[in-house]
């Protein structure tokens, strides 16, 4: 009685098996074809210019290094991450006579996975191709497989530049959320090619009113080098 079972049910299973494997199928080959698309696009981006300045917020330091960047290559746009307040990083683009209508502030990344969880869509939308991460030494491992694995999946080249820190650096690392932030861009690295989430608070930095913080009250970070 159980042979004749099975054998009543085999018809009906391999249909299921045959779609299964097609589907499979289908999907691997769509799969090693976005890959080598997106291979063919960060290889033709590697010899590119750099398109942006992108800096992640976490120290002054990197913002007054970026101000002396944007003054080399003005033409350039400059995208800060969450970093110092408004004014500050006005008055530093100031006093290095560095071009400011180039410069960009987005306030809505609280992680460094939203750093590029918000960013990316405004990077897309720019038309980048090679970007300048501007990070310090301590945020590095994290910040930089983030980048090639979020930025890279949407054909976007990535060239790092240090800038060191002084005192307790604004960014701690551990294993563990460096593992945590690794997977879930992994994720974030497929659903983000049809899901663009918008910041509300990305403002140009030639809109800062500095009269207006100045009569609110505002203080820079010591290192900033601005009272």
């Amino acid at each position: 009685m159980k042979h004749r079972s099975h054998k009543n049910q085999s018809p009906r299973v391999k249909p299921r098996r045959r779609l299964l494997l097609v589907g499979l199928s289908s999907f691997s080959v769509l799969l090693c074809g976005w890959l080598l698309i997106k291979a063919l696009t960060l290889w033709s981006a590697a010899s590119a210019p750099v398109d942006t300045f992108f800096v992640l917020g976490g120290s002054i330091r990197r913002e007054i290094y970026v101000a002396q960047l944007a003054k080399q290559h003005p033409d350039t746009r400059v995208l800060i991450s969450q970093g110092s307040k408004d004014p500050c990083i006005l008055q530093l683009f100031q006093r290095e006579n560095a071009p400011i209508p180039q410069v960009w502030l987005e306030k809505c990344a609280k992680s460094t996975f939203e750093n590029f969880y918000f960013n990316i869509p405004i990077l897309h939308q720019w038309g980048v191709r090679k970007v300048k991460l501007i990070t310090s030494p301590t945020h590095m491992p994290r910040a930089q497989w983030l980048a090639r694995i979020l930025l890279g999946a949407h054909g976007i080249w990535v060239e790092t530049d240090l800038v060191e820190e002084q005192g307790i650096p604004g960014n701690r690392e551990s294993w563990l959320k460096t593992g945590l932030d690794v997977a879930r861009s992994v994720i974030w690295a497929g659903l983000s090619q049809v899901i663009h989430p918008r910041c509300s608070e990305v403002i140009p930095l030639s809109s800062v009113d500095l009269e207006a913080w100045r009569s609110s009250g505002f203080k820079c970070e010591r290192q900033g080098g601005l009272d």
